[in-house]
């Protein structure tokens, strides 16, 4: 990717936005609670991680489940971390508080002293969380205007939003858009992007990303699945957002580690809002992974005439997970009703066989 500039770009955490995140705890509503614990069957000294620990909806209905339930809380954004240490003084000796991101799990695992074969039930909830998109200051939400961050981690120098479309090709900021938005218009915006480095000044905020897409896209009346209003620029930021924090990669690495931690018999859930997520975790339980990556071909397009040594299919077809459903399991209508964002949430649930 061509002349992309590293800049630092520090972000302050003060006591009100730590503040905000407690608060926030309180009012969030977890996706699919009660799904999420029938898929993990908590029961007495267990042990969880939630690698997305977020407000920790999901973590503490598991610590009222079962007695002494043991949790470690990983998750990549300060503020949830922050959450995730108040808790622990909730919960003594119960949870585990962790910052870092899925490749940095085993590390942090290690550090605690706990192995690979280790662990009763492992949650995923990809995505942003409701508390980041809330948050104006943090970049993410089309309708808040804001600094075009965007970073989960908050603190790091790698590249925000801003600086991506600062000083990426055209032709890469329309991949990003294409591949990680499924936005059709993504040529068109991208050309918009970099014509505007020339027109007035670099995109800083939210709010002239969303009017330049907006400008873009003029034709063009959107809706969700509840039939609402959509803002044209919600699959660029959706997109951008994927890119700045290499969701993809972190998302198939984080499967990866889930495979080497559980024990035999121990249960994957895993919550998507995306098709490029949900795709990843269904061709992990499906076995269709080479060299610990997803194939990018589904098997129903695979050869059917080539032909191979038996125990060399065998080796690479054979999953090392069984699906506990048939079908994906998606949110009532009754949840949709009282929480929206959870409308386009999916949930698969396996556990590990070998």
């Amino acid at each position: 990717m061509a002349n992309l500039f590293f800049k630092t770009n520090i972000h302050i955490f003060n006591h009100t936005k730590l503040l905000f995140a407690c608060k926030y705890s309180q009012l969030h509503v977890p996706v699919m609670l009660n799904e999420v614990i029938d898929s993990l069957k908590p029961s007495k000294n267990q042990t969880f991680i939630d690698m997305t620990f977020g407000a920790g909806g999901h973590s503490k209905k598991l610590l009222e489940s079962a007695e002494n339930v043991k949790i470690i809380a990983l998750d990549r954004d300060p503020f949830a971390y922050n959450i995730a240490q108040d808790l622990s003084k909730e919960y003594p000796n119960q949870v585990v508080p962790l910052l870092g991101r899925f490749s940095d799990l085993p590390e942090l695992l290690k550090q605690h002293k706990i192995r690979q074969n280790s662990i009763d039930g492992i949650l995923f909830d990809f995505g942003c969380s409701s508390m980041q998109f809330d948050s104006a200051d943090r970049g993410f939400s089309v309708s808040k205007n804001g600094p075009l961050d965007m970073r989960m981690d908050g603190l790091s120098d790698s590249p925000s939003a801003a600086d991506v479309l600062a000083y990426m090709d055209e032709e890469d900021i329309a991949k990003i858009l294409k591949v990680y938005g499924e936005e059709k218009h993504a040529k068109k915006i991208a050309r918009a992007i970099v014509e505007a480095r020339y027109s007035f000044k670099k995109l800083q905020t939210t709010e002239e990303l969303a009017m330049l897409v907006d400008s873009v896209c003029t034709e063009e009346h959107r809706v969700d699945k509840l039939q609402r209003f959509s803002h044209s620029a919600t699959k660029t930021f959706q997109a951008l957002r994927i890119f700045v924090n290499n969701e993809i990669n972190e998302i198939n690495y984080g499967i990866v580690v889930a495979q080497k931690y559980l024990k035999i018999g121990g249960r994957l859930v895993a919550i998507s809002f995306h098709s490029l997520e949900d795709v990843i975790v269904k061709r992990h339980i499906l076995g269709n992974v080479i060299d610990n990556a997803i194939n990018p071909l589904p098997l129903k397009y695979s050869d059917h005439t080539l032909c191979h040594d038996k125990e060399i299919i065998d080796s690479i077809m054979e999953s090392p997970w069984r699906s506990l459903n048939k079908q994906i399991i998606t949110p009532s209508y009754k949840e949709i009703e009282s929480n929206p964002r959870s409308r386009s949430a999916k949930l698969r649930a396996a556990v590990r066989v070998s």
